[in-house]
């Protein structure tokens, strides 16, 4: 019988937070996939543990300082950072079945994930794949977080 530990969950307060922070990263990333204009919207120096300048190669090498756009960076991590706080704060009731529909949608989630994964393997190619490959690291929590809150709602409206 396999019960989630919930001494490593966060405390329920940051959930709202956490839907904050991974709302932002899920629109930011939207309108970056939608409108690449938005591109090239914030431009800093940063530090680049390797660089390699493609087609030049006078700043090629290890930790290097260079030029970068880091909207879609931001973008990025606003989406894990807040979708790791959504899908492993606490709820305010966390018993075993909140503890199974954790479970069963995390295995869900990752058999979903390798499923599509393998489809594109075998029928995507070039840059459409790599395209999928950006998207394949959000999938997992995405799938996780829709899961579990589907399952949840859905257990609330059969209690009613």
């Amino acid at each position: 019988k396999l019960i989630m530990k919930t001494n490593n969950l966060l405390p329920n307060k940051h959930k709202l937070t956490g839907w904050i922070i991974f709302s932002i990263g899920l629109i930011s990333i939207l309108i970056l996939s939608l409108f690449p204009e938005f591109e090239g919207f914030i431009k800093v120096p940063v530090v680049s543990i390797y660089h390699d300048g493609f087609m030049s190669s006078e700043n090629d090498g290890f930790f290097k300082l260079v030029e970068n756009d880091i909207t879609g960076e931001l973008a990025a991590l606003f989406l894990i950072i807040g979708g790791l706080i959504v899908g492993f704060t606490k709820e305010k009731v966390e018993d075993e079945f909140i503890a199974k529909l954790r479970s069963d949608s995390l295995v869900w989630s990752v058999i979903l994930n390798y499923c599509i994964l393998i489809i594109a393997i075998m029928f995507v190619f070039d840059f459409t794949f790599m395209n999928i490959l950006f998207y394949n690291m959000f999938t997992p929590l995405l799938f996780y977080i829709f899961r579990f809150n589907y399952l949840k709602l859905k257990s609330a409206n059969h209690e009613e």
